[in-house]
């Protein structure tokens, strides 16, 4: 009966093959019976294990008994004392055997009864089978090989042979080791290695080596069928090192196991700062901005010259520095930010986040100017800063004071986006204010509105003038006679060119404040402004219409017409 279900299902396939049958018949109680399609029929005698199903392109094994309605056996792997293994969804069986396994779960055990035109149809399977037979079997799924099609246009199936662990697959950046053995379809051997290290988007030996890890979790084990346009496409692949030749257009069967990888993450968004994990840490717990952290620490130059070296001495103490305060370089902190606690990482820092474009002398040896720096960091422990959800009412209108006096400070030193950082958390930290006392509410309200009016100072020396505009808006819908978030508005209003809107909060703020001097002086700036922008829109339009002029004489003399023609006269005689 083997040869049987080998033939392709009666009629071909059809869109019927692309339909989702498994949700209903996968849920069936044991007992009872339900229709899946077209007639199939579906019984539960024995529930499965979890809830994963096979699909097609899997390689499934099953023990059946088959009948005829009438009770008679037509054929039985259990009999044969061999399970019978075969490709789901490839045709290889009765079309109501693709359909049905699929619902099925691992160790599930149901009855299907199939009508004639989901089995042999009119021409039966004789001796045994009559024509137009709906029959029944007994099938057990014992187990599945998951097989896909990972690139999605048949150039790379693969097999999984041995389950990984958890659920993590490497990305692009990532450094995967992993050990192949490549194949012939013939055996031959043409490439292998007991274990080698590379970056997924470089990839190596083959382009489906790439393609495959990236599908893969650790110590996963797969075969991979690679298709010529995965593999060495037309021109093939020399002899070399002991390894055969792959002629062209070869297909190749690939054994792949994926030992472990180094995750590699982008810390910036410019990919100036990267960082590789060489020993995950714990839990998921990060440190947040203002964390006091201590870490282990190895700076090198790109030679290896060690230039700093803090907590790997006998007895001495990691090295302590709290986050977001320019205590270490720009890179490192914002590195450290990403770090679990006991996490061991390379940091590749450009010199735009490390020393800049100046010499700097450290401990062990002087950092040449543009230099990119590497640091090993272990980071031993942190204590996160309190964040608003963990405060009282009290304690978040205290925190939000002192942030506020911590951006001052910034501010008056020049560091205008640190300055700023401490202002947008000081707001944070009173921004629902629902359960503040009558009090509590109006202290709020006063620390806001000084926090937003000094972010705002800061984002107009950031030039952030779009960023200005927001934050005085916010002010004066606290209180919107604000002399100084209006002020502040007016000069973001005059940077982005709508002097109009600026030339109204200018006019208010002298209403409030008809001898404000800064504003008066802002108001003079305001007329120069205006005055040189009439002058540059008439000269453009001066221009504009001597051009049109030109193109109008020309017309005249039979040199020039089209409907613009018509146009530049109407403009230039109306």
């Amino acid at each position: 009966m083997d040869e049987d279900f080998e033939m392709p299902p009666v009629g071909g396939m059809n869109g019927d093959d692309e339909m989702d049958f498994g949700d209903d018949a996968s849920f069936l109680k044991v007992g009872e019976e339900k229709e899946i399609q077209q007639g199939l029929k579906k019984k539960l005698l024995r529930e499965g294990e979890g809830f994963e199903t096979p699909e097609n392109g899997d390689e499934v094994e099953v023990h059946y008994t088959g009948t005829l309605l009438d009770g008679t056996k037509f054929d039985s792997s259990r009999d044969r004392g061999t399970p019978f293994k075969f490709t789901l969804g490839q045709g290889q069986v009765i079309k109501g055997w693709d359909i049905g396994i699929k619902t099925m779960k691992k160790g599930e055990n149901a009855v299907f009864t199939i009508p004639s035109e989901l089995a042999y149809g009119e021409s039966g399977s004789p001796p045994t089978i009559p024509a137009n037979a709906t029959l029944q079997f007994d099938v057990e799924l014992l187990s599945w090989s998951s097989v896909k099609d990972i690139c999605k246009d048949g150039g790379v199936f693969k097999k999984i042979v041995a389950a990984g662990e958890k659920w993590e697959t490497p990305k692009d950046l990532d450094e995967v080791l992993v050990k192949y053995v490549a194949k012939l379809e013939d055996g031959t051997v043409v490439g292998k290695s007991d274990g080698v290290e590379f970056t997924v988007k470089d990839g190596y030996f083959c382009r489906a080596l790439a393609k495959a890890v990236k599908t893969m979790k650790k110590a996963e084990k797969v075969l991979l069928t690679v298709k010529p346009q995965y593999g060495f496409g037309e021109k093939g692949k020399p002899a070399s090192g002991g390894e055969a030749a792959v002629p062209p257009n070869a297909t190749l069967e690939i054994e792949l196991e994926l030992v472990s990888w180094k995750t590699v993450s982008e810390v910036t968004d410019d990919n100036k700062v990267i960082k590789k994990i060489l020993k995950e840490g714990e839990g998921y717990e990060r440190p947040n901005e203002g964390a006091v952290v201590k870490v282990k620490l190895i700076g090198k130059l790109g030679d290896g010259t060690v230039f700093l070296k803090k907590g790997h001495g006998e007895g001495e103490e990691p090295f302590e520095f709290k986050t977001d305060e320019e205590q270490v370089i720009d890179g490192l902190d914002k590195a450290v930010l990403k770090m679990k606690k006991g996490e061991v990482a390379l940091v590749t820092i450009d010199p735009e986040y490390a020393f800049g474009s100046t010499e700097s002398k450290q401990e062990l040896a002087v950092v040449p100017r543009n230099s990119t720096v590497y640091y090993e960091v272990d980071l031993v422990s942190f204590d996160k800063e309190r964040e608003s959800w963990d405060m009282n009412t009290e304690e978040k209108i205290e925190a939000a004071g002192k942030k506020k006096e911590e951006g001052n400070a910034k501010f008056k030193a020049g560091k205008y986006a640190l300055a700023s950082k401490r202002y947008e958390k000081a707001v944070k930290y009173i921004e629902y204010d629902s359960s503040f006392s009558e009090d509590e509410k109006k202290q709020a309200k006063a620390l806001k509105v000084a926090c937003n009016l000094n972010d705002a100072a800061c984002k107009l020396k950031l030039k952030e003038y779009r960023q200005a505009e927001k934050l005085c808006t916010k002010v004066l819908e606290l209180e919107s006679t604000n002399v100084k978030a209006l002020y502040r508005r007016a000069q973001a209003y005059m940077e982005l060119a709508d002097l109009d809107l600026a030339e109204f909060d200018v006019k208010k703020a002298l209403e409030v404040d008809p001898d404000n001097r800064e504003v008066k002086v802002e108001q003079r700036r305001l007329k120069e402004k205006m005055k040189e922008f009439n002058k540059k829109e008439a000269k453009f339009y001066g221009n504009m219409f001597a051009k049109l002029s030109v193109k109008v004489k020309q017309q005249h003399r039979g040199e020039w017409f089209t409907g613009f023609g018509c146009f530049s006269l109407f403009c230039t005689f109306a």
